[in-house]
């Protein structure tokens, strides 16, 4: 075993080996938190003695939850007996052993994936005869606010009366709630709430955990919403041992339920807590750490902080002025040719947005420049339509009242079932699910009815007959005895690929069946229910375009953080909440932070948005790293005439003056004057921009758009690009649809200059 306490350092060393009581640990970025947890448990283990079977540690990816288990493996023995999981992994466990406490539900309970509890929503909603998508999302995000809350559900409606059709929702909500009842089946939210009313209702089962773990150790405690916090206070109600390591200058979070004060109220609920702070970073050089200093000190909301590294070299960040979108991304993909020949790995290098709506020009740039690059958040294999079907098939042999499921496949392959005949289904008895209906005795009274499912009910009673073990085996018999892969053409290039997806969803499974011993399907099933985004980042040699949220925990040798301007970065509805500005400077500090050697920065004098080109301000981020001021420029003003490249100057007039109000940029500033459009470095073989191409655009942009009222939320469409979609919803203005394409995932598409067409109302 390899135990070496040199590896920390005298700030690590302290709170490693306080061992009574509870413990505190303000991190900052890079600091070295986990290393430090891991070797907490190693200590608890190696020096104090303490089971590992007593010891919990919670992370919030799974990725993270294996990283763990692999770095303790290799410092004591014992590891694999320490109960290390995500917060949603650990409730899961707990409710497979002790949900039969919370009647009806019993431990073949279904979890039901993002896209599984929307498809209820929306079946609830068409109950009560709603399909205005705004309503939907109101009710989507009252029911996570108020599953991730601590009320009960009249008591989150009570304290939300002033709230649009408040009580409305809460009836959905209830509705939505029994539906997944009826189904036994929990939604993500539910995992944590259902373990918080489970421990409640059965304090002799809480007792039962609390009194098991001696100690618990909690990674990224900021962004505990409040039901994981009691979580934490319930399970540590016996021994009160937690060791909580967090950063309040990190919580990006709040949106979906993330409550920083958790940090603050952890000091009042735990009395004689021990605070200590780990102020040293690791990964960043230090100019990227000075700016992210320079950043996040302007928050009021905050511990008093300040990194610092020995790391030393690195080039100073750098602050790119764009002359749009495209000149963005152009810019970022010639930097990137410049640091593969350098000798980066594109895996290496990770481009970071606000929001996504920005990676258009940048996928355009990357397709042109022949750069590698994955967009993360993009459709997610477990969630293409051949494999959910498939694990729709699955899922009912684990539970079969599980009628989500249940509806999606029973007309896959083609059975001629559609809702009528499921309704008919339903009517044998409301008591029964879809699956019991369709396996009791009474559909054979129904001729009519039988012979739709007498195919499907065969099949399903010889694959119950026979082992679920080998699972491999199990999952092949399912694919071949149901007819799936028959569904699809082989020499059709669509149907080659979902073939495909099905032979490596098999493999997966075979894979984890190698991986843990004794497997079941239900755990197989379990296990890519629970699967985070951010486990699947950064892999393959491909550059990462993603939102900065979606890469919170991990670092890339190289990062560009594009868009930074007000209204975009910080985003607009911060501009006036103090609250909501001092998060989106914590975010910026994220993004800055994930960068280990190099840095970029970047915004646009003119992007496109709302329909129409716009003027840009940089972002007050820009000013505050310290590589931007709001001196007024000597001899050189931005409302006078430009020139681009060495074509004759413009006028931009007061629309430019808009954008800037004389702008001073430091040294550091790349391109801070059009007159030099790009350095030697970066120059292309022609001008990227000139008068001509400039006003033919503005004529463009002038033309009377085309007529977006003809589309409508649920019609079936047609992109070049991206092929068949449907429309899941439209903005306000009605500019902006979101589009769940088969092949490609959803997207956002401006209406009135994609080229849609309609295939189905």
């Amino acid at each position: 075993m390899n135990y070496d306490e040199k590896e920390l350092n005298e700030e690590q060393l302290l709170p490693l080996k306080q061992t009574a009581g509870a413990v505190l640990v303000t991190a900052g970025a890079g600091s070295g938190k986990t290393r430090l947890l891991t070797y907490r448990v190693a200590y608890l283990i190696e020096k104090i003695g303490v089971s590992p079977y007593n010891i919990l540690a919670i992370t919030f990816t799974n990725k993270a939850a294996g990283e763990m288990k692999e770095r303790i493996a290799g410092m004591v023995y014992g590891a694999d007996r320490v109960w290390i999981s995500t917060f949603h992994s650990m409730c899961a466990k707990i409710l497979r052993m002790d949900i039969d406490a919370l009647y009806p539900f019993t431990k073949d309970f279904s979890i039901y994936s993002e896209s599984d509890s929307d498809k209820v929503l929306k079946d609830v909603l068409s109950e009560y005869g709603i399909s205005d998508d705004k309503i939907k999302k109101a009710t989507s995000y009252h029911l996570s606010n108020w599953k991730n809350g601590s009320q009960t559900l009249e008591d989150y409606v009570n304290t939300h009366v002033d709230e649009y059709d408040i009580r409305k929702i809460g009836r959905y909500i209830m509705s939505y709630q029994e539906k997944l009842k009826k189904n036994n089946a929990l939604d993500f939210d539910d995992l944590l709430l259902k373990t918080v009313q489970l421990f409640k209702k059965n304090p002799e089962i809480l007792n039962k955990y609390a009194s098991r773990f001696e100690y618990i150790l909690v990674d990224e405690f900021q962004d505990t919403n409040t039901v994981q916090y009691n979580l934490v206070k319930m399970l540590a109600s016996v021994h009160g041992n937690v060791f909580a390591v967090g950063d309040e200058d990190q919580c990006i979070y709040s949106w979906r339920g993330a409550n920083f004060q958790n940090i603050f109220n952890f000091k009042k609920d735990f009395p004689n807590v021990k605070v200590y702070k780990l102020e040293r970073n690791y990964r960043s050089t230090n100019e990227i750490i000075q700016i992210a200093n320079n950043v996040i000190k302007n928050n009021t909301t905050r511990l008093n902080k300040n990194m610092w590294t020995n790391k030393t070299g690195g080039d100073k960040p750098t602050l790119y002025n764009a002359y749009d979108e495209r000149d963005e991304a152009i810019y970022v993909a010639k930097t990137i040719e410049k640091l593969v020949f350098e000798g980066y790995d594109y895996k290496d290098i990770a481009v970071l947005m606000r929001m996504n709506a920005l990676s258009r020009s940048f996928e355009e740039a990357f397709l042109s420049y022949n750069i590698p690059h994955r967009i993360f958040g993009g459709f997610k294999f477990y969630e293409r339509a051949e494999i959910k079907i498939l694990i729709g098939y699955l899922r009912l042999f684990i539970n079969p009242k599980d009628d989500v499921s249940f509806a999606r496949i029973i007309n896959f392959p083609k059975r001629g079932i559609g809702d009528g005949t499921i309704e008919k289904l339903a009517s044998l008895d409301a008591n029964k699910s879809l699956l019991e209906n369709c396996l009791s005795e009474n559909l054979k009274e129904n001729t009519t009815l039988y012979k739709k499912f007498q195919g499907f009910v065969d099949v399903f009673n010889q694959l119950s007959l026979i082992s679920q073990k080998p699972l491999g085996d199990f999952v092949e018999n399912v694919v071949t005895k149901f007819g799936i892969r028959s569904a699809y053409n082989p020499k059709d290039e669509e149907d080659l690929d979902r073939l495909m997806n099905i032979d490596q969803f098999i493999s997966s499974v075979k894979e984890f069946e190698s991986l843990n011993e004794n497997a079941t399907l239900g755990e197989f099933l379990e296990s890519i229910t629970l699967k985070s985004d951010n486990d699947e980042i950064g892999q393959g040699g491909a550059v990462t375009i993603a939102t900065v949220h979606a890469v919170k925990g991990l670092e890339f040798k190289v990062v560009f953080v594009i868009g930074l301007e007000e209204g975009i970065f910080p985003i607009s509805r911060a501009l006036n909440s103090q609250a909501e500005l001092e998060e989106e400077r914590r975010l910026m500090y994220v993004a800055l932070t994930r960068a280990e050697e190099k840095l970029y920065l970047s915004y646009a004098s003119k992007r496109y948005m709302y329909r129409e080109s716009q003027y840009q301000n940089p972002s007050r981020f820009c000013r505050e790293i310290g590589l931007l001021s709001l001196e007024k420029k000597e001899n050189k003003s931005y409302n006078a005439d430009r020139t681009f490249s060495g074509y004759s100057s413009y006028n931009y007039g007061n629309n430019f003056n808009k954008g800037y109000n004389g702008y001073k940029t430091n040294s550091n500033i790349e391109n801070n004057d059009f007159g030099d459009y790009f350095s030697s470095d970066y120059a292309p073989k022609k001008p990227l921009f000139n008068k001509t191409e400039f006003l033919k655009q503005e004529v463009e942009d002038a033309k009377p758009k085309k007529d977006v009222s003809i589309y409508k939320v649920g019609q079936k469409v047609y992109y070049q690009r991206f092929g068949n979609g449907q429309i899941e919803s439209i903005s306000d203005d009605g500019l902006v649809a979101d589009i769940l394409f088969e092949d490609f995932g959803r997207k956002s598409l401006m209406l009135e200059t994609a080229q849609i067409d309609i295939l189905e109302d």
